[in-house]
């Protein structure tokens, strides 16, 4: 299932001018950070809405969950350049290329596409010593975004999906915290641009095809399989998956960037990455590292058959900022994805 501001993307990538300047590559290149997202010339508007040449909307089978945000992701890779497939982790993106991401709610989640206010933009750009994290946050009038390494926060309102009034208290990351989520082995790297998160269907003006054979076909991949061939992480919340695949691609996606062996959480021993398979590191059986608040006075991370005695649901149900997990990128509960994890664990059985 893609969703709405994903298959927005897709139509902004057609641009609004015949011949806009070039994306600013000295610009992203620079070690000094422009002051606005405009200076990049990443898109070929103050408002961001139509993407400048070079730059390639994609969208990820279950992404990062954050207080209901809607995403929209782009990726721009210098003229000649491409990214070369890699079966695990990221794609090995060339210098220069540059991750887009901006955060956006819809007045009404009912309506989607009317009346959409875009909170922040996040750029990761593949400089010559390494990758650089760096946040734009939009205007009132939505016509610029500027730089923010502080991390403000914002007062969001909206109606969801259910139609029930939601009001959050958005935090934008600051700096530190951006480099924490994308840390592996202590140095800031991509974490969702991973072929078998990619391994799936987008909706292009063309038409939908899928994005590894879409990436192949125009230049911007080499080295990729054919989809069929490629590993696959599943869709979170398409119930025609199988529950247990679902599961785990829902972990991975809100836990597995830090919970690795070169993550942040590396010293937890608890790995819920899709490249894990030891039952005892995704949890079964793991006494956590360190009891006390964050337990919850429970003993096991996850216990086969029961939620209600497995750590990870009882973190996830939390928002206390000393429980909560993830610990970063939510102030509420997402329902939905611990429902399916409650579901997960429920009817998983002792291997």
């Amino acid at each position: 299932m893609r969703r709405p501001l994903a298959a927005l993307a897709a139509l902004l990538c057609l641009g609004a001018a015949p011949r806009p300047a070039a994306v600013a590559l000295d610009a992203l290149l620079s070690a000094t950070p422009a002051p606005t997202l405009g200076a990049y010339r990443l898109f070929t508007d103050d408002g961001a809405r139509h993407a400048n040449l070079g730059v390639t909307p994609y969208a990820l089978n279950t992404p990062l969950f954050s207080d209901y945000a809607e995403k929209s992701r782009f990726l721009y890779l210098p003229p000649g350049t491409h990214a070369a497939y890699r079966a695990r982790g990221a794609l090995d993106l060339p210098v220069g290329a540059t991750l887009i991401k901006t955060f956006a709610y819809p007045a009404d989640f009912r309506r989607p596409n009317e009346k959409v206010r875009m909170i922040e933009t996040r750029l990761l750009i593949h400089r010559r010593r390494g990758w650089a994290a760096l946040t734009y946050v939009w205007n009132d009038g939505q016509t610029e975004a500027r730089l923010k390494r502080a991390g403000p926060r914002l007062d969001v309102s909206f109606i969801d999906a259910h139609g029930q009034a939601r009001r959050i208290d958005y935090k934008v990351p600051n700096a530190n915290q951006c480099k924490e989520c994308h840390s592996l082995s202590g140095r800031i790297a991509p974490i969702g641009v991973k072929a078998r998160n990619l391994n799936g269907v987008f909706a292009y003006p063309q038409g939908p095809e899928n994005q590894l054979a879409h990436w192949s076909r125009t230049g911007l991949l080499t080295g990729a399989p054919a989809p069929g061939k490629a590993p696959r992480t599943a869709v979170w919340d398409d119930a025609a998956e199988p529950l247990a695949a679902r599961g785990r691609a829902y972990l991975d996606g809100n836990c597995g960037h830090c919970h690795n062996p070169r993550g942040m959480a590396s010293n937890t021993g608890l790995f819920l990455d899709l490249e894990e398979t030891r039952p005892v590191k995704i949890g079964i059986g793991k006494r956590p590292t360190a009891a006390g608040k964050g337990s919850g006075d429970l003993e096991t991370d996850l216990v086969p058959g029961h939620p209600d005695a497995s750590i990870i649901a009882y973190r996830m149900a939390s928002t206390d900022p000393g429980v909560m997990m993830p610990e970063l990128g939510r102030s509420i509960v997402h329902e939905e994805g611990l429902a399916l994890v409650r579901d997960y664990i429920a009817r998983m059985r002792t291997p």
